[in-house]
C-alpha cells in the first residue's frame, strides 16, 4: 500500500466492478473446447524469437525492454533466493536440452508476487511467480509450467500478441506512460492496460500439447500438466472465497481452464506411458521452496484474517469478518455483502491544515458540509463526513498519526443502512502499533516438514500460523484430496513465521 490522493470515482466502480469481475473469472473457468485436438497442428516455429534473436531487431528489443520493467512493477519485483533460483534454473535447463532448439536463451525471472502466475514474452523472457512456486509441489509440475510457457516462445505466440497490442497504439507508449509519471500512477497504469498472456484457447491448447511433449522428452512425469492444472482451479476456488489476493494478476485470469482441458493433458500424457513415468524430482524441489516467502510483503504490511497490519507506517485497522481484504501496491481496499466497498489510503498533510479544512478542499465529490466533525480515535485527532453521489452514499474518516494522515472511505449504495455502523466500527478500530506490537509482526514462510508418527493433516494444518481455514489451505498446498491422509515420513508444507 502506498499513498496517493484519490477520487470517489475509484470507489464506485470498485462496487459495480467486483461482482462483474467474478462473472468474469467464472467464464473464463467455464470455457469450453474441443474433446480433441490433432496433434499435427501443433508445431513449434522453426525460428522461434528468443534472447539472441530478439537483440537483433530493434523494434522486438524495445518492446521486450519496454514489458520487463512494467511486468516488475506490477508483480512486485524480482524475488532473490539463489537457493531457490538453482532450483528453477536447474529445470529450464533441462527443458532447453531437449527443446527444438537447444541453442536458444531463456531469461526466466521469479517474480515477488503471491498471485499464481506465469507467463512469457518475445525475446525468450519467461516469469514464474513466488506464489505458483508455494503452490506446486515437485520439479514436474514447474517443469510443466515453464515448458507450457517455453511453447509460447517456439511457437511466436508473444510476437504475435505484441504486434496486435502495437496496432493498438499501446506498446509505442509504453515508456512515456510509464517513465513520465509519478511511482504510484505506474502501478495504476499497469493494472488498468497491462496485458499478460492474453493468447487465444488454441495458442493456449497448442502451449499444453508443446509443453507435456518437451517436459516429458526432460524426463519428468508428463501427468504432472494434468495435475497442476487441478491445484491451480482448486486455488481458483479456494481464493474466490478467501480473496487472498488480486485475481486479474492470476493464471486462471488469462488462461483458459475446463475439466475438459486437464483430461486434454492427460491424453497428451499418455504418449509417454501410463501414470507413473517420469520423474518428479519433489525432493529438490522442497529443497529449493523451504523458506519462501508467503503472502504479503513487509513493505506493503499483512493482512492477517480480517485486520490489516502495517508494521512500517505503524497503524492496524480491522473490517468486519464478512468482509475479505486485498491489499495491493495501489491501496488496501475491503469488500463486503450489499455491494459495500472500503478503501484505506494516506498522504501527507501540512500540520497547519486542520483536518476538517482538509476534507472540504475539494477532493470529496458530493460532500455534505454540515456533516463535517472532529473525533478522537484511540488517542489520535481524526475527522469524520459524509457525501453522496450517482447513487451512492460516502463516509469519510481521516486520522492523523505523527506527521502523516491516514484516510478510510466507505462506499456503499444509497439504499443501503449500514454504512455507518461498519464505517463507525472500522474508524475506531484504527490504531497506532507499539513497539512491541511492530517487533511481533513477522513474514509468513514456506516451511518444508518431515510427518512424524502420530501427524494428521488436521495437527499438521493447526501448526500454521497467519492464515485462515487452515486445513483447506494445507490441503491445498500440498495437493490433498478432502479424503487424503498423511504418512510418517512424508515431506509437507505448512506456513509459519518462523
Amino acid at each position: 500500500m502506498n499513498r496517493r490522493e484519490v477520487s470517489y470515482a475509484f470507489l464506485r466502480a470498485n462496487a459495480r466492478r467486483l461482482a462483474a469481475l467474478a462473472f468474469v473469472v467464472l467464464l473464463a473457468g467455464c470455457e469450453s473446447f474441443p474433446s480433441s485436438v490433432e496433434e499435427s497442428n501443433f508445431q513449434p516455429s522453426d525460428k522461434p524469437v528468443t534472447v539472441d534473436t530478439v537483440t537483433r531487431n530493434d523494434r522486438l528489443a524495445e518492446l521486450a525492454r519496454a514489458q520487463h520493467p512494467r511486468i516488475l512493477a506490477t508483480y512486485g519485483g524480482e524475488y532473490s533466493d539463489p537457493k531457490l533460483e538453482r532450483m528453477v534454473a536447474k529445470v529450464v535447463g533441462s527443458l532447453t536440452t531437449v527443446s527444438n532448439n537447444p541453442t536458444q536463451t531463456y531469461r526466466i525471472t521469479i517474480l515477488n508476487s503471491p498471485n499464481v502466475n506465469a507467463f512469457a514474452l518475445p525475446g525468450g523472457y519467461l516469469y514464474v511467480t513466488r506464489g505458483l512456486l508455494a503452490l506446486a509441489n515437485d520439479s514436474a509440475e514447474l517443469a510443466a509450467v515453464i515448458a507450457h510457457e517455453m511453447g509460447h516462445v517456439t511457437a511466436n505466440h508473444g510476437l504475435a500478441r505484441q504486434q496486435k497490442e502495437a496496432e493498438e497504439v499501446l506498446a509505442t507508449k509504453v515508456v512515456s506512460e510509464v517513465l513520465g509519471e509519478t511511482p504510484t500512477a505506474k502501478v495504476a497504469l499497469i493494472r488498468g492496460k497491462l496485458r499478460l498472456a492474453q493468447f487465444s484457447r488454441n495458442q493456449e491448447l497448442e502451449a499444453d500439447a508443446i509443453g507435456i511433449k518437451t517436459s516429458g522428452l526432460a524426463g519428468y512425469d508428463p501427468y504432472a500438466a494434468a495435475r497442476f492444472l487441478q491445484s491451480m482451479a482448486d486455488y481458483s476456488n479456494f481464493r474466490s472465497i478467501s480473496g487472498a489476493t488480486d485475481p486479474s494478476l492470476d493464471f486462471l485470469a488469462s488462461h483458459p481452464n475446463a475439466p475438459q482441458r486437464i483430461e486434454l493433458a492427460r491424453m497428451h500424457a499418455r504418449q509417454f506411458g501410463q501414470p507413473g513415468t517420469g520423474a518428479t524430482d519433489r525432493d529438490s524441489f522442497l529443497a529449493g521452496i523451504d523458506g519462501l516467502l508467503y503472502g504479503d510483503t513487509p513493505e506493503e504490511g499483512y493482512v492477517r484474517g480480517s485486520t490489516f497490519l502495517h508494521p512500517g507506517l505503524g497503524i492496524s485497522f480491522s473490517v468486519p469478518t464478512n468482509f475479505v481484504i486485498d491489499n495491493s501496491a495501489a491501496a488496501v481496499t475491503a469488500t463486503g455483502p450489499g455491494d459495500v466497498a472500503i478503501r484505506f489510503d494516506g498522504v501527507t498533510l501540512d500540520r497547519k491544515v486542520t483536518l476538517p479544512d482538509y476534507i472540504r478542499s475539494g477532493w470529496v465529490t458530493g460532500l455534505d458540509a454540515a456533516s463535517v466533525r472532529t473525533e478522537t480515535i484511540n488517542g489520535n485527532e481524526a475527522a469524520i463526513a459524509s457525501a453522496r453521489a450517482e447513487g451512492w452514499q460516502f463516509d469519510i474518516t481521516v486520522i492523523r498519526v505523527g506527521g502523516q494522515v491516514y484516510r478510510l472511505l466507505t462506499a456503499a449504495p444509497v439504499a443501503n443502512t449500514t454504512i455507518n455502523v461498519i464505517a463507525r466500527s472500522v474508524g475506531g478500530s484504527f490504531k497506532a502499533l507499539s513497539a512491541s506490537e511492530k517487533a511481533a509482526l513477522k513474514p509468513l514462510h514456506v516451511r518444508v516438514i518431515t510427518v512424524k508418527a502420530g501427524d494428521t493433516a488436521g495437527t499438521l494444518s493447526a501448526k500454521m500460523v497467519g492464515v485462515d481455514r487452515k486445513l483447506d489451505l494445507f490441503r491445498l498446498l500440498n495437493a490433498l484430496s478432502p479424503v487424503a491422509s498423511v504418512s510418517a515420513g512424508d515431506k509437507v508444507k505448512i506456513i509459519t513465521d518462523q
